[in-house]
């Protein structure tokens, strides 16, 4: 009983402790509270005072993952910002000069050329050297983003390449900067000595003091202006008012002027004819399939002389980051008796971008034999239905068996270069629908077996629809991403449908979709082996001769065998 009796007294004086100071412990554990809220503040007012101080962008990363409120935040960098570094950081990186001190110079210098080296192989980049940066007076001028979490060299590479921009620079360990020049002073590399947020082996710049890298864009990627994408040099249209119903003049025009007033305006196409700004949509009446020479519109912007804004004859095109709306709408096709049509294509051909185009050039959903959540989830609503309900415009199917194909009453059988299609198929196996396999599954035994099992079902695939397929519309990748708008037209006519010119713009004008993998990430190395190649050679001369035997053109000269 003594025992007992021992036990509870602790427990007795807990509780009028309680009784009598109910006000401590609620303080307490309201400071307590409020040390964690702090934090999570400090993180997100971060960010949140950068997107005040200039124009909030919408951005992400180049897999599509959603940014989070404490996570990546984009923003237009020409307003002032404020520095990010904590006041009692900045004084203990310094020395009196205001230069930050460089410790161990060739350690840093070696893991800054350790994430370059690493990233030349992944993105075609070049590590250019640390840079100063002014607060007042940005050294890149583009767009830029933040996360205090993850951030990596790649990352930051991938987003401003993304958007057309030349040059990449990582400040602080987690800001990402871009721009189409440096409009800095060059510092030493031992000012470059924070760490990556996502990657502590690799530096990412310092305080005021930024890593850059300049990448080597695709063609297809440095058709950009930041968010912008460049569409060529044009012809003025004869109707040049009703072509482009909006046109304000500039005494100081640049290329961003007229991107942001067409943006403002929520029209698509920003024109610059010299002095003036012209926004409109595509139309019949300027459809921008008749491009002029460049040199045409070589005429200095008057607020820039770096820039380019054409002239009062010919127009230079910009397509901003506005949606057309015109194709937006989709809906089912009514239920009742329908002839199914495939859209079949070996896995990594293009089918769910082809899809993409469909349902804007159409209006209707498309389906597929299968179902994924994933393209469910990113508006392809066909993909919950059953492939027999006749509700959807065509079906997406890799299958390539008789009966299966005898199932349908046509097709679009969609071809794509196998040595670029068991890439993509590789990538999405081990990386998801917009990501990539990693270096050790490419030098591994996983893609020698893949390649092995997957080249002759590309070749067999092609062959069983010619053989089996009733009213066979044959699409190669290749011609679809050249001639867009003639191909998709075509397209739409298999199907049965009378799609609209101005609805086929539109289509064209969104050609991207949500799935596109980044052009910027490459292989260090040619995964295809002599004999893969040898092989596979032999596989597109069936096709080939498949094709032609059909009095069809045969595969595209880009990889016909030579």
């Amino acid at each position: 009983m003594a025992a007992v009796r021992a036990m509870a007294r602790p427990l007795l004086k807990f509780q009028r402790y309680l009784r009598r100071r109910p006000l401590r412990l609620l303080f307490l554990l309201l400071l307590y509270l409020t040390a964690g809220g702090c934090l999570l503040f400090i993180q997100a007012g971060f960010a949140g005072g950068a997107v005040g101080s200039g124009r909030t962008g919408v951005g992400g990363n180049s897999d599509g993952q959603n940014l989070r409120s404490t996570g990546m935040v984009v923003r237009d960098t020409r307003g002032n910002l404020r520095r990010f570094a904590p006041p009692w950081l900045i004084p203990a990186l310094q020395t009196p000069s205001g230069r930050a001190r460089g410790g161990n110079t060739t350690s840093i210098r070696s893991r800054a050329l350790k994430g370059r080296n690493r990233k030349d192989f992944e993105g075609r980049v070049q590590y250019v050297g640390c840079y100063i940066d002014d607060t007042q007076k940005r050294a890149l001028r583009g767009a830029a983003f933040l996360d205090y979490r993850k951030m990596t060299v790649f990352r930051c590479q991938d987003n401003c390449a993304e958007r057309g921009y030349v040059y990449a620079g990582l400040e602080f360990g987690a800001e990402c900067y871009c721009g189409h020049r440096i409009q800095g002073w060059n510092a030493s590399d031992g000012d470059c000595n924070m760490t990556c947020k996502g990657d502590m082996s690799i530096i990412c710049g310092g305080p005021n003091r930024l890593s850059i890298y300049r990448l080597e864009l695709s063609r297809e990627t440095s058709m950009h202006y930041g968010s912008a994408v460049f569409k060529g040099c044009f012809r003025k249209p004869d109707n040049e008012t009703h072509a482009l119903p909006i046109s304000i003049a500039m005494q100081n025009m640049t290329v961003e002027k007229c991107v942001d007033l067409c943006t403002e305006k929520e029209r698509p196409l920003a024109v610059l004819g010299g002095q003036r700004c012209l926004c409109g949509v595509p139309t019949p009446h300027f459809s921008l399939h008749e491009h002029e020479d460049e040199q045409l519109c070589q005429q200095r912007c008057p607020g820039d002389e770096l820039q380019t804004c054409g002239n009062n004859v010919y127009f230079l095109v910009y397509q901003t980051q506005v949606q057309d709306t015109r194709c937006l709408d989709r809906q089912f096709l009514l239920t009742g008796p329908r002839r199914l049509i495939a859209l079949a294509s070996f896995p990594g051909a293009g089918n769910t971008w082809a899809r993409h185009l469909i349902e804007l050039a159409t209006g209707f959903y498309t389906g597929s034999y299968y179902f994924d959540g994933s393209l469910y989830n990113k508006g392809f609503k066909g993909e919950q239905d059953d492939w027999r309900s006749g509700r959807t415009i065509c079906i997406k199917t890799h299958e390539s068996g008789r009966k299966e194909i005898e199932a349908f009453h046509s097709s679009i059988l969609l071809i794509r270069n196998p040595y670029r299609a068991l890439m993509a198929e590789f990538n999405r196996k081990y990386g998801g629908h917009v990501g990539f396999a990693s270096q050790t599954h490419w030098t591994g035994k996983e893609w020698p077996e893949f390649v092995q099992n997957y080249a002759p079902w590309w070749a067999s695939h092609t062959l069983d629809w010619l053989r089996f397929g009733r009213k066979v519309h044959v699409v190669h990748f290749e011609e679809l991403k050249r001639n867009l708008f003639s191909q998709l037209r075509d397209m739409v006519l298999a199907l049965g449908v009378q799609a609209s010119e101005e609805r086929l713009l539109c289509a064209e004008g969104q050609r991207d979709g949500n799935f596109k993998r980044s052009s910027l990430r490459k292989l260090e190395h040619d995964p295809y082996t002599p004999s893969m190649r040898a092989t596979i050679d032999d596989l597109i001369r069936t096709v080939d001769g498949a094709l032609r035997k059909r009095g069809l053109s045969g595969v595209p000269q880009e990889y016909r065998p030579r």
